[in-house]
């Protein structure tokens, strides 16, 4: 009786798993390619919605006439790089360019430098109300920037920072720098702690152990960080227009002011101005984007 149940067992073993009845498989084909075309049909319609506000205003930049948004038809027949050669010929772009890359990149170097010293010091160190430090930061992010204006440009007046790069870069980091030492300060958590006690091992104090051991191993962190103060500085416009007086030193998002007036507006030249704009954005994000997929979730693995 044993020797029958091993031989039907065996010879069960080497005939290998029975296969899958033809209809189940053409079903889950066809359910997964179903699956794939709307999954590939939505990605497409949601890519055409994010690209219609660019490739609107590259076409409105062409148009000659400042009302051509008004008639969109007309521009195709009278198509001109005219607003191009205005705007970098005729207006104070390449101050505006100088004002603009001044700010934000002293703003990132700056905000970065201590977000993430502050974050790594929540993250690592345990000392009294460290949490509480955490959310009071977080609570900066809440007051309204009509708040925040007459007692920074009072601050400012005192320090003789009006009208300086410097006082504007301060102001960003304001801004900057709370959100960022969140978001570095979870990044942090997920390093282990195991390499600052090897670091120390070694000989190295806190700071090198931090400079030479931790930020290497947080680049992608630093890479969202650095992108978010860069952005929030570079697009800023209401303590922009208040804190800087000089025309030499108006940043892009208030030289594109210069375009309005009371009771006139040339779009076609702020379109061709925010079309040159995107192309240092698109430079430093281009710099950044391997960082940022890893750096952006990384951040979320611990609180």
């Amino acid at each position: 009786m044993s020797t029958t149940t091993i031989t039907k067992s065996a010879a069960a073993d080497q005939a290998g798993p029975a296969p899958a009845a033809p209809g189940k498989v053409r079903l889950r084909s066809e359910r997964s390619l179903g699956r794939t075309l709307v999954s590939h049909g939505l990605l497409t319609v949601a890519s055409l919605i994010a690209l219609f506000p660019i490739v609107w205003l590259v076409f409105l930049s062409l148009g000659p006439d400042k009302d051509d948004y008004l008639h969109p038809g007309r521009i195709w027949s009278t198509m001109t790089l005219d607003n191009y050669s205005f705007v970098l010929q005729e207006t104070n772009f390449f101050d505006w360019l100088k004002s603009t890359l001044i700010v934000s990149l002293g703003t990132t170097v700056i905000g970065v430098m201590i977000a993430a010293t502050t974050g790594y010091a929540v993250s690592r160190m345990r000392f009294p109300g460290y949490k509480k430090f955490m959310w009071v930061l977080l609570c900066t992010q809440m007051f309204p920037i009509a708040v925040l204006i007459v007692p920074m440009y009072q601050i400012l007046s005192e320090l003789q920072l009006i009208d300086t790069y410097l006082g504007l870069i301060l102001v960003y980091c304001s801004t900057a720098v709370p959100y960022c030492a969140w978001l570095l300060k979870g990044y942090f958590d997920t390093i282990p702690f195991e390499i600052d006690e090897a670091g120390r091992v070694d000989g190295l104090s806190p700071f090198g152990t931090f400079f030479r051991l931790i930020l290497p191993l947080a680049r992608p962190g630093l890479a969202v960080a650095a992108f978010y103060s860069f952005i929030t500085a570079f697009g800023e416009v209401a303590f922009a227009t208040t804190f800087l007086l000089d025309d030499e030193k108006y940043t892009f998002a208030v030289g594109l002011q210069s375009f309005v007036s009371e009771h006139d507006a040339q779009r076609n030249l702020m379109a061709a101005t925010a079309v040159l704009i995107a192309i240092p954005v698109s430079a430093f994000f281009y710099l950044v984007q391997k960082n940022l997929v890893t750096g952006l979730t990384a951040g979320g693995t611990k609180g």
